[in-house]
């Protein structure tokens, strides 16, 4: 009983942006697993994740929002918290990545980038983080960055993408000590390089030259960050906030 209150999310309200696919997917259905109650944020798709939640036994609903736009996001937390009661984890999620050089890129795909990657996750965890303290609830915020915020990936160049995570990071300290006193942790998941259907149109030479930098030799299943997201999503990392937990094969370690 004691590890079931330490580790359980029973009737937690988690929320779940970029929930509609890859990691995000995979993860709202670990959270409901663990008995979250599970709202997916995406632009589209968020029913095809309801649907494989709501046919495990959980409890899930979707509400179509773009995170680079306030209103919209606003507008969506107001709807949770009067619909579900509550709002008790975020998994801050959405992110996108361009492999272009930085002599080659356009501006405004740069720009594009950082909008969703880091603008994107303030505006979720402003949102969160407004009606946790209206409310009184020690919540958790989980956002997304990458083992990208600390190292250059190779050989694919990505700028504008290891910048926007890397700001990730920064942001979650900052946010991780400003809300302390609200009892709300603010904490960030690093992976490394993730098996999702989106890496099927990846070359095998990339894949490869990949596989030879990690010293565990593979990519992970996105399913294997599951348990770190469930550490700082519930009661036993209560005294973890401000922390970045990298889950990446030991890549950053060479």
């Amino acid at each position: 009983m004691y590890l079931e209150k330490m580790f359980g999310l029973k009737n937690k309200v988690a929320i779940v942006t970029g929930g509609s696919q890859g990691i995000g997917q995979v993860v709202a259905c670990g959270l409901a697993k663990a008995g979250a109650k599970v709202v997916i944020i995406s632009r589209t798709r968020g029913n095809e994740t309801v649907d494989m939640i709501v046919n495990e036994g959980g409890s899930a609903y979707w509400i179509p929002t773009d995170v680079t736009i306030e209103e919209s996001v606003e507008s969506a937390f107001a709807e949770i918290f009067k619909r579900s009661g509550s709002i008790d984890i975020v998994f801050n999620n959405v992110g996108i990545c361009l492999h272009d050089s930085s002599l080659e890129v356009k501006i405004a795909d740069f720009r594009k980038i950082l909008d969703i990657n880091i603008t994107g996750e303030f505006i979720v965890a402003r949102a969160a983080g407004k009606i946790m303290v209206e409310h009184g609830i020690h919540g958790s915020i989980i956002n997304t960055s990458s083992m990208s915020g600390s190292i250059v990936n190779i050989p694919q160049w990505q700028c504008s993408y290891n910048a926007s995570k890397a700001a990730v990071i920064h942001m979650t300290r900052s946010l991780a000590v400003e809300w302390v006193d609200y009892h709300i942790r603010v904490n960030c998941l690093s992976p490394g390089y993730i098996e999702t259907e989106n890496s099927v149109n990846i070359p095998q030479i990339l894949k490869d030259k990949w596989n030879s930098l990690i010293p565990i030799h593979r990519t992970a299943k996105p399913e294997e960050l599951i348990p770190a997201v469930l550490y700082l999503a519930c009661d036993a990392s209560s005294y973890t906030t401000g922390s970045e937990v990298v889950v990446d094969g030991a890549y950053t370690c060479i």
